[in-house]
């Protein structure tokens, strides 16, 4: 506790990180403020039909990202998926096509152009999502709507969730600039933490007083199960992330530069948790397909794809990750570059001609690496549906593993990460007395 009100000390003493911090709550403040801004002409007390509908199903993970504001009816309802959105589109475009490639190579300026293409694909999801989302919200909480000229309250209304999505964006950029962390990243961190104290708590009340709920010794196992899959997830984020010189030693071997001998940096989560807001992006479609609709009359395959506790929809989720997981790792880590590197600066693994050969064996053992990796991420993404079978409340059990919790561990290592270089530049002491914290490197969602 002494540590803590000292470190507390030291970060208010730096006035620069201590503005940023106050602009940070501000900023964050002002999206929370936000969410429970209606839209114009809408009772907010004959919502009942649309929350109980963001109860459960993929329609309460599509809510936890907005924060509540999307069951709320909102004018920040679409939140920031839009943009997420349009950013994996580009990051896949960037692969694909070779004019986005040469853009994404010319630096500073290839990057802001890329920038602007999204903002701009933003607008036109948002221009398709938001006349959905009205339609839906006709469907399920006409009464809300009473006195409302559909036709006129379309545009404006089309026009203000656009509007609100693209100024979350704007906060969360002013957030990065001037605040602390990165700015996307906490406002999607805020829109799933704000449902935890309720989940909390009603987690707690089923557990005593449900017939089945197991009272106190149950609840006490639940939460040593979540202690360990938050730890599970530390490690997946910040813990294990090179392989270990030994097993890199076997697989690799080494490169030599001038006969110092020095071991190639393999990550065994090179991708971080980028493959599970890919995946979770392409589950979305049949949601965005089908709500709109009648889902009911829909077969059975797609309403278990709709059902995130369904064994159909979990496999699907598992193997898109860990598909996306190989395709973000080639994407990221190229063994033909790291190949040509090493010759530019003549080293070489022992065994293995320089140039092609290196370049295969490299990528041989990075997809060697890339499987435990990949089914240990699926593995956590998935737990919520384990949660589910020792009848943890759905709103609780986001918080075992999937999307939330991982964005929510590594947000908050990234946010500390930043918070303790600054103290270190001044000469304080770091927050850990173990040693410095390590984030996923502030990779924007």
């Amino acid at each position: 506790m002494k540590k803590l009100i000292e470190t507390l000390k030291n970060i208010w003493k730096i006035e620069d990180l201590r503005m940023r911090i106050l602009i940070t709550l501000l900023f964050v403040a002002i999206y929370r403020f936000g969410s429970f801004v209606v839209l114009p002409g809408i009772n907010p007390a004959k919502l009942d039909l649309l929350q109980q509908q963001t109860q459960g199903g993929l329609m309460s993970l599509l809510d936890m990202f907005s924060g509540g504001a999307f069951s709320n009816a909102s004018i920040f309802a679409l939140g920031i998926m839009p943009y997420i959105s349009a950013s994996i589109v580009m990051q896949l475009l960037a692969v694909a096509v070779p004019y986005f490639q040469k853009m994404q190579r010319e630096g500073e300026s290839g990057r802001k152009k890329i920038s602007m293409y999204t903002r701009y694909l933003t607008v036109a999801i948002l221009l398709f999502q938001a006349p959905g989302y009205l339609m839906n919200l006709r469907a399920q909480a006409s009464e809300a709507l009473v006195g409302i000229d559909w036709s006129v309250f379309m545009v404006p209304a089309t026009i203000i969730l656009a509007a609100g999505s693209m100024f979350i964006l704007w906060l969360g950029e002013r957030i990065t600039d001037k605040g602390i962390g990165n700015g996307i990243s906490i406002i999607i961190m805020i829109g799933i933490i704000a449902r935890l104290p309720q989940a909390f708590i009603q987690e707690v009340g089923s557990r005593f007083t449900a017939i089945t709920g197991g009272g106190l010794v149950m609840f006490l196992v639940e939460i040593l199960i979540l202690y360990a899959v938050v730890c599970a997830s530390i490690l997946l984020v910040q813990g294990v992330r090179k392989v270990p010189v030994q097993y890199a030693k076997r697989l690799v071997g080494n490169q030599q530069y001038g006969g110092a001998r020095q071991y190639i940096p393999l990550k065994l989560f090179a991708a971080n948790v980028m493959p599970i807001i890919f995946a979770q992006a392409i589950m979305f479609i049949p949601l965005a397909l089908i709500q709109y609709g009648d889902p009911q009359n829909s077969s059975w395959f797609v309403r278990n794809l709709m059902d995130h506790h369904s064994w159909v929809y979990n496999v699907v989720f598992a193997i898109l990750i860990i598909a996306f997981t190989y395709f973000y790792t080639a994407i990221t880590l190229n063994p033909t570059q790291m190949a040509e590197d090493m010759k530019r600066n003549n080293g070489f693994i022992p065994g293995i001609k320089p140039g092609k050969e290196t370049a295969e064996y490299i990528d041989t053992v990075m997809s060697r690496i890339t499987l435990p990796g990949s089914l240990f991420i699926a593995f956590i993404a998935i737990m919520p549906a384990f949660a589910g079978f020792l009848n943890v409340q759905d709103a609780f059990s986001q918080f075992f593993g999937g999307t939330s919790l991982l964005i929510l561990v590594g947000v908050v290592l990234d946010t500390l990460a930043q918070i303790e270089s600054h103290l270190l530049m001044r000469h304080y002491d770091g927050l850990l007395s173990s040693g410095r914290i390590h984030g996923r490197g502030m990779q924007a969602y």
